[in-house]
Parts: C-alpha cells; sequence; structure tokens
C-alpha cells in the first residue's frame, strides 16, 4: 500500500492528498511529505521554507499571494479545522477565477498542494487551529498581493459561524477586487 493518495482537484495543479497513517495502541504514525512519491505523482517541487500559524475561531487569512515570486504550497492542520481555499489567479488558465474549498482538519489529517499562480486563504472552523505549510520559494515582504475574501465576482462559499463572524487582520480588510486586480 503507498504512503499517499493524490487526489487532482477540477483545478489543474491543485491535489488533496492523503496520507496513510499507520494506528495501533500508541496512537498512530503518517509521512506527511516524502519527495520520491511526490516526485512520482507529478509533483516534483522542492520546498525551501516551512511556517506556521495558529489562530482563533472566526479568523480568517487571506486571500494572499506574491506577485512576483510566486509560492506553491502544501497545507495541512495540524490541531483543529478549517475551511481552505484556493483561486487560480494564472492569467490565461482556463479556470482562471475558479476556486476550490476544502476541510482540512487534524482528525481528516488531508493536505492540500496549491502550486503557485493561487491566491490562498483559510477559515477557522474550531475553538483554534494551528496550521503549518510548506512553500516552494521564500517569502518577501515587498512582493505581497491579496484578494478580498469576500469579493462578489468569486462567489466563495464560505462557512462562516454566524455566532463568531469573520476576524480579519486590518490589512486584509483593505483588500482590492478581484476585478480591481484583474481587469
Amino acid at each position: 500500500m503507498g504512503k499517499f493518495i493524490f487526489n487532482k482537484t477540477d483545478i489543474n495543479g491543485l491535489y488533496v492528498i492523503e496520507s496513510v497513517a499507520i494506528n495501533d495502541n500508541r496512537g498512530y504514525f503518517m509521512e506527511t511529505y516524502n519527495y520520491n512519491d511526490f516526485k512520482q505523482a507529478g509533483l516534483d517541487m522542492v520546498f525551501v521554507q516551512d511556517n506556521q500559524s495558529k489562530s482563533k475561531k472566526g479568523v480568517l487569512r487571506g486571500l494572499h499571494f506574491q506577485r512576483k515570486n510566486p509560492q506553491g504550497k502544501l497545507v495541512r492542520v495540524i490541531n483543529g479545522e478549517v475551511y481552505d481555499v484556493a483561486v487560480d489567479i494564472r492569467i490565461g488558465s482556463p479556470t482562471f477565477g475558479k476556486w476550490f474549498g476544502i476541510v482540512l482538519s487534524s482528525e481528516n489529517k488531508k493536505q492540500f498542494y496549491i502550486p503557485s499562480g493561487f491566491a490562498h486563504g483559510f477559515y477557522v472552523l474550531s475553538d483554534e487551529a494551528e496550521f503549518v505549510y510548506k512553500c516552494t520559494d521564500f517569502y518577501a515582504p515587498g512582493d505581497e498581493g491579496a484578494i478580498l475574501w469576500n469579493d462578489r465576482e468569486l462567489k466563495i462559499n464560505w462557512p462562516i459561524d454566524n455566532s463568531v463572524g469573520v476576524i480579519l487582520s486590518e490589512k486584509d480588510k483593505l483588500n482590492p477586487s478581484f476585478s480591481e486586480l484583474y481587469t
């Protein structure tokens, strides 16, 4: 049995990846990344930076991207649950402006591979969530771009908990719309 199941999405390049966990009375063990297995699945990228964040329920981070130094990301949740979204911003792509969302949690142990050329964000569903991701390029502070999380054109179906709402950074409150960036 393989260590990973690579599930393609309807958007070229996006993958939901399931690691096969070995469970016993002590708990579980699983690989979360193996260069050879990923390469065999057609995901031949090199990661140069790992990041981790902790957020409380209702926090929405995104939709972020880098303009000149785009990052591919392999994301997962090690504690809690989030709704994770990627938006295709590859000009000329047949799925330009389309989005894909998935629940990632410490329970389902799913990972999401988002290649460069996508905006990315997530909304915290649990009381808190710890989110980790590997990046294919280094973070470049002057290279940041972002799209408004609730853009009317994108119509992302965020599962917002109305009792909590959405908690945004001051920066994310000012993000431009998709059409402001791409028309």
